[in-house]
């Protein structure tokens, strides 16, 4: 295994990248995940300063609740051009820059326990987290070359109009963030797929960018939510391919 620690919860998930060249965070969880994240740094002497940059896959509340406060710490914030807007405004604009195409309550009528996902989000202060100060910004698929690592950032547009991925070549490792989960929580969903329509701004776009995805060389798929994925990304879209977008 890479030297990556997935931190977060259940629901959530962001990863620590102890690269040789330096800590990265990819995505960056609910402001309440900030306890275990400094725990986690303490126990081998580091602190939220040693971060160095932080990789938002999109700028959906439950990935960007950290930011702020590495940002302050000193961390480098990068996300795709198209959704830097919602770390300027706030957690509460994500809806507003990124509008799902369908409401959630169809999918909470037919599965009412999956209540618990934008209940989980609200209690873990989601809604709560401060705008970002200051955002380095990418277009298109981009090497981030002051990013320890030099990851490629890949645009997969869809889940919102910024979506993307992080490919580190040297780790073998490709971050999907909700480009394509392992487990969809409105739905129930398991194994590579697409966020359903509740969530997602533009499905038919989400579904265009599996293309593009599915020719990264990368042999482990690390996502925004659910378990890791070892298939490699050609299996990962062919099957969330044929799953569709509910």
């Amino acid at each position: 295994m890479p030297p990556i620690h997935r931190l977060g919860d259940d629901f959530v998930a962001f990863y620590l990248v102890d690269h040789p060249d330096g800590l990265v965070l990819v995505d960056a969880g609910l402001p309440a995940h900030l306890p275990r994240l400094r725990d986690h740094l303490s126990r081998s002497g580091r602190s939220l300063r040693d971060i160095r940059s932080v990789l938002l896959t999109h700028g959906h509340p439950d990935h960007t609740g950290l930011a702020a406060a590495l940002n302050d710490a000193g961390a480098d914030v990068w996300i795709h051009r198209l959704d830097a807007a919602i770390l300027a405004d706030g957690p509460r604009s994500a809806l507003r820059h990124a509008k799902p195409e369908r409401s959630m309550l169809p999918y909470l009528l037919r599965r009412p326990g999956a209540i618990g996902a934008p209940l989980h989000l609200a209690r873990k202060g989601g809604f709560t987290a401060k705008p970002v100060r200051t955002v380095r910004t990418f277009d298109g698929d981009q090497r981030l070359d002051d990013v320890p690592g030099r990851p490629q950032a890949i645009s997969l547009a869809g889940h919102t109009p910024g979506s993307a991925a992080y490919h580190f070549a040297d780790l073998g490792v490709l971050f999907t963030g909700d480009a394509l989960v392992t487990h969809d929580g409105l739905t129930g969903r398991t194994g590579p797929t697409l966020v359903c329509r509740g969530f997602t701004h533009d499905s038919k776009a989400a579904l265009a960018s599996l293309d593009r995805l599915a020719r990264v060389p990368a042999s482990l798929l690390l996502p925004g939510h659910g378990e890791s994925f070892d298939g490699g990304p050609l299996a990962a879209a062919d099957h969330a391919r044929r799953l569709g977008v509910r």
